[in-house]
């Protein structure tokens, strides 16, 4: 099928639903690291409360791409999953911030952070359901030379909503008053519960726009889609389609995998550890102090920064990619991420804090081409068919570097970096220089080059 090049706003509709992803991302990585803290998890336990995050999209992401690649109705093939998934994440993020009073009532026996970690697999699979798709999804709409605008535009999107998701908490103190003040049997700043809410409004509504202004192309055949699909259905099927497309997967992806590989290891060092290393370059390490809170509303502020240069990187990358190889420029930037996150080893005090912002906008940089050039590139080195399940399965090498360090990373920190957190997001810094190497030995193929 010939596909029909589609419009600047077209492409913008179809992508504004991740402005509502990135709500439920922002405020759970803004927000998680300190929200267990103030449920009293030590810093060694973080980690592992982290499991929730990879370990969901280890399971999900394959599974509801090749679900979703043999899923035909009014909807469409991939906005049924995105509503599904919108209203399940929505649910959890107005619950997640009363973590501590569902504790206190359906596990009082129990610290009340393991209520937190519970809901946070809730909202993390119900993500998943909304974001998997959306990556088929521009493969499906738009053709090979438009590609890397789609994804650029997610990535337009995401740093947009993780900009105001991580502001969120700032703004409401700064600018209408809510106060800081922790909120009873929660723990949490009643300026963090509102931002949930919000974010599970946002989250919703955004999604729903994108499932109502744009549309999908139906299979070319539908008597033989429909003929494929009674006969390879039910779940024991898609579950041995996941092996036999990972024994077929194409050389670029297995390249690309290696390089996601180094990349998550270092940005998940950066989620664990980043929001709670502020406080302690500002000089406290007890939750309970207002520096400790001004500390971790900063590291929101830094990453609110970090977004906001995503959003405009994004359009920057999508000139640079008709000019430059795209391998060159994700490697480029990955360098750049790498060296802001080992910056923050030689910052110290509150008096620098905006010293931690330049950092983050090179994590910034790096972000936009994460989420962006690697999908570009392996879009093209796809069969079109298995676009959803190839999607997926990339994103093992997303959740199990996150699990490596999630199940590692607890002891390492206490052991051999002797509890310092800024020493754990620095090798996160490094993980993202190795990273930057690998990239250079992708090979991109010449259908991905354009646009």
């Amino acid at each position: 099928m010939t596909k029909p090049r589609l419009s600047f706003w077209q492409i913008w509709n179809m992508s504004f639903g991740f402005l509502g992803i990135q709500f439920g991302w922002g405020l759970q990585m803004a927000n998680m690291s300190p929200i267990y803290k103030y449920l009293g998890a030590a810093d060694d336990q973080i980690a592992k409360l982290w499991l929730a995050a990879p370990l969901t999209g280890l399971l999900v992401q394959p599974i509801i791409g090749a679900m979703s690649d043999r899923t035909w109705c009014r909807l469409g093939r991939r906005r049924p999953y995105f509503l599904i998934g919108a209203i399940l994440s929505s649910l959890a993020l107005i619950l997640m911030p009363n973590s501590g009073s569902l504790a206190a009532w359906l596990l009082p026996h129990l610290p009340k952070f393991y209520m937190a970690a519970g809901l946070l697999w809730v909202l993390d699979a119900s993500i998943n359901v909304s974001m998997e798709p959306f990556r088929a999804y521009v493969a499906d709409k738009l053709p090979e030379e438009q590609r890397g605008m789609g994804f650029s535009m997610q990535s337009f999107f995401i740093g947009v909503g993780a900009v105001v998701a991580g502001l969120l908490p700032l703004i409401l103190r700064k600018w209408f008053g809510v106060t800081n003040a922790t909120d009873g049997d929660n723990a949490l700043p009643i300026n963090v519960k509102i931002s949930f809410y919000v974010g599970a409004i946002a989250f919703l509504a955004a999604v729903l726009w994108t499932v109502f202004t744009s549309k999908e192309y139906p299979p070319e055949n539908m008597e033989e889609f429909r003929r494929k699909n009674s006969k390879s259905g039910g779940l024991s099927h898609l579950l041995k389609e996941i092996p036999d497309a990972l024994a077929k997967m194409p050389g670029t992806m297995r390249r690309l995998a290696l390089v996601q590989f180094f990349t998550w290891l270092g940005l998940f060092c950066m989620w664990l550890h980043f929001s709670n290393a502020v406080p302690v370059i500002f000089g406290s390490s007890d939750p309970t102090s207002d520096l400790f809170k001004r500390g971790a509303e900063w590291a929101g502020v830094c990453y609110s920064v970090k977004d906001a240069v995503t959003f405009v990187a994004a359009f920057g990358l999508m000139a640079a990619s008709r000019h430059m190889d795209r391998r060159r420029i994700h490697g480029i930037c990955l360098a750049l991420g790498g060296l802001g996150l080992l910056a923050t080893g030689f910052i110290h005090g509150e008096e620098q804090k905006w010293l931690l912002v330049g950092a983050l906008v090179l994590g910034g940089v790096a972000w936009a081409s994460i989420l962006s050039m690697p999908y570009a590139i392996l879009s093209g080195a796809l069969p079109a068919e298995r676009m959803g399940v190839y999607m997926g399965i990339f994103n093992f090498f997303i959740v199990i570097p996150e699990i490596l360090a999630a199940l590692t990373f607890g002891p390492v920190v206490k052991n051999w970096l002797g509890g310092n957190l800024v020493h754990a997001v620095m090798v996160g810094g490094a993980c993202m220089l190795i990273a930057a190497l690998l990239a250079q030995w992708v090979k991109e193929s010449p259908a991905t080059r354009a646009g």
